[in-house]
């Protein structure tokens, strides 16, 4: 584990994290004027102000830049996408058959596997795909019963993420450091296990719980209740994250961000960056007494309220620990860890015992969270990266409107994992070949409203996949296509070019 063992230890290096966001959080109060409206700030009653970020200047030269990226990516039938991802990362030969049957997978059955995951992603169903593709619909759901299930189409998504993972391009995106998660509805027709009637979204729904990365690949999906609580999963797919993504941060709004989150994500070694509404609301503690934090600080003093119980945080360490390592190495389920602790009252000792560590690394993370805007922005940029992909993934999800008509849960789960394999993955190869192309574009430009070393940041990524069709009839050779795409690939290879 990455804590120390011994409780003093550990309390006193949480006592220093708090103590050097506080001192930071002070500075920037005591810049900060009560009528100073763009800053963090108290206002004449002493009550914390946070406004809204400013929104990001983009110069007309990188919205060029984007444009011009844009215009590069043709009309793609999603066949042809998927032949040329599979010519690339081979993330077919993940679908092997459920009889432990080791054979090479063949032209003819990744034909069908192709006509499944598409049926399935765009919500057409295999009765329609079948009269769209010239496959009958006895052999698509054969192919789907025995190659198409939950565990091959995590292996394949951890195939092309860490494909795009190892991509010069991807890079420029982020360091595949950090992720968010987040939820996103479905409507659902007839009786679903997960589904519920909420009158909000007019209807019976069900939820997706997304894992993204800030290379924007998606790493984890799972379905849930749409009544649960969001926080009680975000742990699930984080810790269990099978790609060579080196995650270390992850986002999430208020809905994932309980204190008992704040401590287990400290307690692994990671840590939980969320955005918080109400800040105002929310309770900062302290480990002196009023008098002395009023003196030590000032300015932050006022927002400090009950001080966090260390007594009981050392008694229990040695259990906090023990129960960390559990789900660390995958002992016990997080959801199931997360929703017991959080459901539990105070009068449990270790609950209690982790919700104060809670509370020490939830104000640690306020007072960061407050005192730096590029943080904040970080945070919002990678909040952003999800809630774009919902956009762009409900776009493709369009077949009877965007409803879910599988009732089990098994059924769903493989359905979301369909609409997540490929789009994304692909463009950035696409891109990633034009890149020499525009070397005086993009090569070393700083300061271009851009994200990382200098690609220009999608606002959305439905918009850069635009020249998805819906409705157009294309045929496609699949042996022609791939037989292409591999002999391209090999020229290219001979000739020294790299997957930059």
């Amino acid at each position: 584990m990455s804590k120390p063992p011994n409780a003093a230890e550990a309390l006193a290096q949480g006592k220093e994290e708090l103590h050097e966001a506080l001192e930071e959080l002070g500075k920037t109060l005591a810049q900060a004027l009560p009528d100073d409206t763009g800053m963090v700030r108290l206002d004449e009653d002493e009550h914390l102000v946070v406004p809204p970020l400013s929104a990001e200047d983009v110069p007309a030269e990188a919205k060029a830049l984007k444009d011009e990226l844009a215009a590069m990516l043709p009309f793609a039938p999603i066949a042809s996408l998927l032949i040329e991802l599979d010519a690339r990362t081979h993330f077919l030969d993940c679908f092997t058959h459920a009889g432990g049957r080791k054979l090479s997978t063949s032209v003819e059955t990744k034909r069908n596997i192709l006509a499944v995951l598409i049926a399935m992603s765009t919500n057409l169903g295999l009765a329609r795909m079948s009269e769209a593709c010239g496959v009958s619909y006895d052999v698509l759901a054969w192919t789907m019963e025995w190659y198409v299930r939950e565990e091959t189409l995590r292996e394949a998504n951890t195939v092309i993420v860490d494909h795009h993972y190892g991509l010069e391009l991807a890079k420029v995106f982020g360091g595949g450091t950090m992720s968010s998660s987040d939820g996103q509805r479905f409507p659902v027709r007839g009786k679903a296990v997960t589904g519920r009637t909420m009158v909000i979204h007019g209807g019976q729904v069900l939820s997706t719980y997304t894992h993204v990365s800030d290379q924007w690949s998606t790493y984890g999906t799972k379905i849930i209740v749409p009544t649960a609580r969001e926080a009680h999963y975000v742990l699930d797919d984080f810790l269990g994250n099978a790609t060579d993504l080196p995650i270390a941060e992850h986002a999430t709004d208020t809905h994932g961000a309980t204190l008992i989150n704040f401590a287990l994500f400290d307690l692994v070694g990671k840590a939980l960056t969320p955005r918080l509404r109400d800040l105002t609301r929310v309770a900062l503690v302290r480990d002196e007494t009023p008098t002395e934090i009023a003196k030590r600080y000032p300015h932050a003093g006022p927002l400090l309220g009950a001080r966090w119980n260390e007594d009981l945080i050392a008694s229990c360490w040695p259990d906090l620990l023990r129960m960390a390592g559990s789900l660390k190495y995958g002992q016990a389920t997080a959801s199931l860890i997360v929703g017991k602790w959080s459901a539990a009252s105070r009068q449990n000792t270790l609950a209690a015992a982790l919700k104060e560590w809670g509370m020490l690394r939830r104000t640690v993370h306020l007072a960061k969270y407050l005192s730096d805007p590029a943080f904040r922005r970080k945070i919002s940029r990678q909040l952003n990266k999800g809630e774009s992909l919902h956009a762009l993934r409900r776009d493709l999800h369009y077949a009877q409107q965007g409803t879910i008509t599988r009732p089990h849960l098994e059924q769903q789960t493989e359905q979301a994992w369909c609409l997540t394999l490929p789009p994304l993955s692909w463009l950035r190869p696409v891109l990633g070949e034009r890149n020499d192309d525009l070397e005086h574009a993009v090569g070393g430009r700083h300061g271009l409203g851009v994200e990382g070393d200098g690609a220009p940041a999608p606002d959305d990524a439905g918009q850069e996949c635009g020249q998805i069709s819906r409705t157009r009839l294309v045929q496609v050779d699949l042996e022609a296509d791939r037989a292409l795409v591999e002999l391209v690939w090999t020229q290219l290879l001979e000739q020294g070019w790299t997957s930059r």
